[in-house]
């Protein structure tokens, strides 16, 4: 009996810890959708609800057709999604590199590659904006996907390596033997196998290109090609900030991750542990 009782004691706690998570995570995103839908009028004068009195869309229309925000929403989808893909295809090469080959300099590969994830961003704005105005790369898309694919394949690397280095070489060694090349057997065999972890590098990258704000905002001044976290700043004015504009602006944002997450969840789970465990 007291076995059975502190088992439902341990249950309850267990569950009611869990919830209590979940709400504290998902309270900022009911709060981001409940201040989008309260209109300008009732926004303070309501006090605190759960709910507004008088729901309204109103900052939604304004936010698609009375502001820049769907070509700010468009950039980042660009900007976004080619640096997902330019990641995962150099960090899928060099990665099977890393963890198949022995070569001259390797260690101090890897430590360059680790160093460079060591230092603070900020202290690379000055040096990498004065190398990309001569080459006309500033307040350009192109500019930003370079910098986001330069800073995002060293970890996308390392993260491909360990979901390379769970599969046996044996595979494609056999390939091999049957007359296949090695990028054949690399592309058709091992590859394949990855798609998990393939998953795991596109959502990791896509996440943090679609809300990076530092290069963003550094080295685009020009409107027409800013992204949505720079775009966000629009709705903050010298002496007030549409609060209500902002947030539906953020639940709009919310969207193309959601959807983009949606696609990739049926490898996403798979990936983000089968790459922590070799053999």
């Amino acid at each position: 009996m007291k076995s059975s009782a502190y088992s439902r004691s341990y249950r309850f706690l267990h569950y009611g810890l869990l919830a209590f998570y979940v709400i504290f995570a998902l309270f900022p995103l009911y709060w981001l959708l409940k201040v989008s839908v309260t209109p300008n009028d009732l926004l303070y004068s309501e006090g605190i609800r759960l709910w507004p009195s008088r729901p309204s869309l109103a900052h939604y229309t304004f936010v698609l057709a009375h502001s820049d925000f769907p070509l700010f929403f468009k950039n980042s989808v660009i900007v976004s999604g080619s640096t997902a893909v330019l990641v995962t295809l150099v960090a899928a090469l060099s990665g099977y590199a890393m963890s198949r080959f022995d070569f001259r300099g390797k260690m101090w590969l890897v430590g360059l590659m680790l160093v460079t994830q060591m230092f603070p961003l900020v202290m690379l704005v000055a040096p990498i904006f004065k190398l990309f105005s001569p080459l006309g790369l500033t307040n350009s898309l192109t500019g930003l996907v370079i910098v986001y694919t330069a800073f995002n394949v060293p970890f996308a690397t390392f993260l491909m390596q360990s979901f390379f280095d769970g599969i046996p070489k044996d595979l494609e060694e056999a390939a091999m033997i049957d007359g296949a090349s090695r990028f054949r057997a690399f592309q058709q065999i091992i590859l394949p196998l990855t798609l998990p972890g393939v998953a795991a590098t596109l959502g990791f990258v896509f996440t943090a290109a679609w809300s990076e704000l530092l290069f963003a905002l550094m080295l685009v001044s020009k409107a027409g090609a800013s992204t949505f976290p720079v775009g966000l700043l629009s709705f903050v004015s010298k002496f007030s900030v549409d609060f209500g504009q902002m947030m539906a602006a953020g639940v709009l944002a919310l969207i193309p991750a959601c959807l983009f997450f949606l696609l990739i969840q049926r490898y996403l789970v798979q990936g983000l542990t089968a790459g922590a465990v070799k053999g």
